[in-house]
């Protein structure tokens, strides 16, 4: 096994002649434009994912409704936190958060879509669940070792979009799709 060595006294100089960069050293080997790219597109899917669960937790109706619309406001909080921790990411890697809402649609992977039903609603959220799933693991495959913070965080996302998406397969499972329910 070879031994650990690390240039201390350059570290320090460079530490003390880069300031300005703040998080990003002369170590940070991601393509950081591609990286905040991945975050930006994140972020915007994220607060569309907030807009949509809150519409649909505000507007779901129906005998069943109080339980799911529950489901639907924790799941717009934790895509608010996600969408918070990517912006405090996109700023320590010296980005600015696009937080115009008139462009999240067109930045997003998923899309923002009111719907009438309960069964609806259950499945188009599944949906984007899905469509992030995909897309975070892409994301972090594509980071691979080049950015441990990044990928951590993302990893961390990914977690709690499959365990929605879980939910919601299980929710749209209890509803015999022979049987409208509004």
């Amino acid at each position: 096994m070879s031994e650990f060595i690390l240039d201390i006294e350059q570290i320090r100089k460079s530490a003390r002649s880069q300031m300005e960069k703040g998080a990003i050293t002369q170590n940070y080997q991601a393509d950081r434009h591609a990286i905040l790219k991945i975050l930006d597109t994140a972020l915007a899917t994220e607060w569309i994912c907030v807009l949509r669960y809150t519409q649909h937790a505000k507007s779901a109706q129906g005998l069943h409704a109080e339980p799911i619309a529950k489901h639907f406001a924790e799941h717009a909080k934790q895509e608010e936190g996600h969408a918070n921790q990517l912006a405090d990411r996109i700023k320590q890697l010296g980005g600015k958060p696009d937080l115009d809402p008139a462009s999240f649609g067109r930045r997003s992977h998923t899309h923002y879509v009111e719907c009438e039903s309960l069964v609806d609603m259950i499945k188009e959220n599944l949906i984007a669940e899905r469509i992030a799933v995909d897309a975070y693991s892409a994301a972090i495959r594509f980071i691979g070792t080049t950015d441990p913070t990044t990928r951590r965080i993302l990893e961390s996302i990914l977690e709690v979009e499959e365990e929605h998406a879980d939910e919601l397969a299980d929710l749209l499972a209890a509803f015999d799709p022979r049987e409208p329910i509004n």
